[in-house]
């Protein structure tokens, strides 16, 4: 469709190294640029973070550090994307809360002036929300075609989960599930121990501070050592382990990471 323009409007999207805003940088961009009168053009690059690139986002994305190693650095390429998104507004899905903040953190490395705060932002993401809820309600009323009844007391909750998993199970039985890379992780099927595995999602604590690797080691998942094993970090940085312990962390996940730590003394 034609969308109605007064001015142009730039469809962007970032891969990158990380999800922390602050600390992680862009390894690839593309912007699509729609011009009131309908005409259409493009800038894409790979871009080398400077920064090695985890396994765990190349997994997502499929950019190894090899493959950006002679590409040019984004502070290289900031005064282009910032004179061809000039006066546009901006669009994309979940832009709001991380493509754009680290987009803006980018050009301000680079010392190149990206003002955003007078134009439109569309986030795809928050209009799929507003339309198809997420909530259990939704749920019901998708997998099982009926409405809640007392929403939010516990019995009908419960009553209303037990529903939606029924629904789940009737609807998606020997259908594979993927990750974000379109590996196939299993199936769903009517059997609590794959369901639980495929739930679980590889997290190591209830709150996701620690998770496992594709090679099945115990990483963080957080902080200015994302990405590497618990162990290791434990052992080259011992008072790391006093950090968490004293710090603003569940109680969950003080406990497995107390489990993991002794594990490695018992070897």
């Amino acid at each position: 469709m034609k969308f109605n323009l007064r001015v142009p409007v730039c469809f962007f999207d970032l891969e990158t190294t990380g999800t922390n805003v602050a600390t992680d940088r862009i390894v690839e961009i593309a912007v699509i640029k729609i011009m009131p009168d309908g005409s259409e053009s493009r800038r894409r690059h790979l871009v080398n973070p400077g920064i090695p690139i985890p396994p765990e986002s190349t997994a997502v994305h499929g950019i190894r550090d090899e493959d950006v190693a002679d590409k040019p650095p984004f502070k290289e390429l900031a005064k282009e994307y910032a004179k061809f998104m000039e006066g546009c507004d901006l669009s994309g899905f979940n832009v709001l809360k991380f493509d754009l903040p680290l987009l803006v953190e980018e050009f301000l490395r680079a010392s190149v002036e990206f003002e955003y705060i007078k134009r439109r932002v569309i986030d795809t993401q928050r209009i799929f929300h507003m339309m198809e809820k997420r909530n259990l309600a939704a749920a019901l009323q998708f997998y099982c075609g009926k409405q809640i009844q007392d929403a939010h007391t516990a019995e009908a909750d419960a009553e209303a989960a037990r529903d939606v998993l029924a629904g789940q199970i009737q609807r998606y039985d020997g259908q594979a599930v993927t990750d974000p890379s379109g590996k196939v992780v299993g199936k769903i099927s009517n059997d609590m121990a794959i369901l639980g595995e495929l739930s679980n999602s590889g997290l190591f604590d209830l709150a996701g501070r620690m998770v496992y690797s594709e090679k099945g080691d115990v990483i963080f998942n957080f902080g200015k050592h994302k990405g590497k094993t618990v162990l290791q970090v434990l052992r080259d940085e011992p008072s790391y382990y006093d950090w968490m312990m004293n710090g603003d962390f569940s109680l969950d996940t003080k406990r497995k990471l107390t489990e993991l730590k002794l594990s490695q003394v018992k070897k």
